[in-house]
C-alpha cells in the first residue's frame, strides 16, 4: 500500500505515519511539506491521499481540486483543523471521500481511513450538527416519544438520503433489523469501529439519543414511505 500525507508540520506527519501503520505492515509512505511537494510527489499509484488545507503554497482548496483533476481515481482525504462545517462540505462536494479534523483522536482518523480504504465516505459527526432540532432539517423534532406520528414523510427520508452516505443508510437498515454492531459490521465488511463512526452520524441526523430511538425513527420514516 502507498499512501501520501501533505502536512507542513512534521509531528504531525510522523504521528499520521505511525498511526497508519496499524494497516498493514509495510505501507510506502510518500510525504510532502508544501503544495508544490503535493504537486510533484502525487502519482496515479497512490491507494490514499491525506491532504491538509492549510499548507504553504494554498490557496483556498485550489490544491484539492488540482489533485482530484490529476489522479481522479486516487481515494483523498482532508485532514484538517479547520471544524468549520462549511468548510467541510466545500471539500466533500469537490469529491474527497473524508474530512477528519485534527482535534478527533488517532482511533477515529484510523477508523475513517478504513472505512474510505473500503469504499466509504467518512462525514464527520459534528457536520451534522449544524442541522436544525428534528429527524433531518426542516421537520419538527419528535414530541415525547411518538416518533410514528412525528409527520415522517417520504421527502424526510428522502432528505435523509442525502444527509447520510450510502454505507450509513445501509448501517441503518441493519441496525432497524435488529442486528448488534458486530454483525453489521461483518455483513458489510467492515470493522465493529467504522460501525460506530456511521452510528454517531446516524443518530445526529435522526436526532436520537441511542440505538432503540434510532430503530423507531427510522420504521416510521420508512413506514410514511410506503403509505
Amino acid at each position: 500500500m502507498k499512501i501520501l500525507i501533505a502536512d507542513d508540520h512534521r509531528l504531525v506527519i510522523e504521528a499520521v505515519k505511525a498511526k497508519l501503520s496499524e494497516l498493514e505492515p509495510g505501507i510506502e509512505f510518500v510525504l510532502a511539506m508544501s503544495v508544490d511537494e503535493l504537486l510533484a510527489h502525487a502519482t496515479d499509484e497512490l491507494d490514499l491521499a491525506l491532504i491538509d488545507l492549510n499548507m504553504p503554497g494554498a490557496d483556498g482548496q485550489a490544491h484539492i481540486d488540482e489533485i482530484r483533476r490529476r489522479h481522479p481515481a486516487v481515494p483523498v482525504i482532508v485532514l484538517s483543523g479547520y471544524e468549520d462545517p462549511a468548510i467541510m462540505r466545500s471539500a466533500l462536494e469537490r469529491g474527497v471521500l473524508g474530512f477528519i479534523p485534527k482535534a478527533y483522536s488517532p482511533e477515529v482518523m484510523l477508523s475513517a481511513v478504513r472505512l474510505v480504504l473500503a469504499g466509504g465516505v467518512y462525514v464527520p459527526p459534528m457536520m451534522l450538527t449544524a442541522l436544525p432540532p428534528g429527524i433531518v432539517a426542516g421537520v419538527p423534532p419528535m414530541q415525547n416519544g411518538d416518533a410514528r406520528s412525528a409527520g415522517a414523510s417520504s421527502a424526510t427520508l428522502e432528505h435523509l438520503r442525502s444527509v447520510l452516505t450510502e454505507r450509513q443508510v445501509e448501517v441503518l437498515q441493519l441496525l432497524s433489523q435488529g442486528k448488534p454492531n458486530k454483525l453489521i459490521g461483518r455483513s458489510l465488511g467492515i470493522s465493529e469501529g467504522t460501525v460506530k463512526i456511521h452510528l454517531a452520524a446516524i443518530f445526529r441526523a435522526l436526532n436520537v439519543r441511542n440505538r432503540t430511538e434510532a430503530v423507531v425513527a427510522a420504521q416510521a420514516l420508512t413506514e410514511a414511505q410506503q403509505a
